[in-house]
């Protein structure tokens, strides 16, 4: 296996309890990589991710993610893999009750940071990051959609992940802020993160072009991108 994947699944069968999903999914993903994964809703995008954080267990096949062999992975390993990952979901899941800074601050103190100085550097960094400076002290409801959605991207890179995987991140977004977003996502690539981005929003996919993944009928296939996508076939 090369130095620079940091990805790598190979003949692996996805199930949702004792449910087949798809079947034999085999592709790698190198560091500083961006790929989407695409597909109808319940095709099994999800489900790729919720393996490669180890959510969903493996039962055939081998994945290797971050130098963790999920096949023999112990379950006092998976948070320091999770660790190595920072995940964007769809709804945000920020702490209603708490400020930008106080939900940034509870993940690190969860994730073993105790150094009050130490804990506002990092927190400082990512907000400027993500152009969020001086929304510190906002409760999640006071900020846009947009906003919310760069918190979260400001919250998976917070202890400095291989791998972003984003999960529908511009579904609840307009077509404006999803586009800011993407291009954010795209950025954060180019610093050496592979980002895994699922998505059946085919307008960004055709304006922003990378490595394409389908998941249909039960499998996954590379799409050429010196051919058109049927992007009608896939739509929801």
């Amino acid at each position: 296996m090369s130095l620079d994947i940091i990805i790598d699944i190979n003949k692996v069968n996805i199930f949702q309890g004792d449910n087949l999903i798809l079947s034999d999914v085999t592709f790698n993903v190198s560091k500083g990589e961006f790929v989407y994964i695409i597909g109808r809703v319940g095709s099994g995008k999800t489900s790729i991710i919720k393996t490669i954080n180890a959510e969903l267990p493996l039962k055939s096949g081998n994945v290797m993610v971050a130098g963790y062999n999920l096949e023999t992975i112990k379950k006092k390993q998976i948070p320091f893999l999770r660790r190595k990952m920072g995940i964007v979901f769809q709804d945000f899941q920020l702490l209603s009750d708490r400020n930008i800074y106080d939900n940034l601050a509870f993940v690190l103190r969860a994730t073993g940071w105790k150094n009050k100085k130490d804990i506002n550097e990092r927190i400082v960094e990512v907000l400027e990051r993500v152009d969020l400076n001086y929304k510190g002290y906002k409760m999640p409801h006071q900020i846009s959609g947009g906003e919310q959605q760069r918190v979260v991207i400001a919250r998976a890179l917070l202890n400095n992940p291989d791998i972003i995987l984003a999960d529908e991140p511009t579904g609840n977004l307009d077509p404006e802020t999803s586009e800011d977003i993407l291009e954010l996502l795209l950025e954060i690539s180019n610093s050496g993160r592979a980002v895994i981005m699922a998505t059946h929003n085919y307008t960004l996919l055709k304006k922003f072009p990378a490595r394409t993944l389908k998941c249909e009928k039960g499998k996954t296939t590379e799409v050429d991108h010196t051919s058109e996508i049927d992007f009608t076939a896939l739509m929801d």
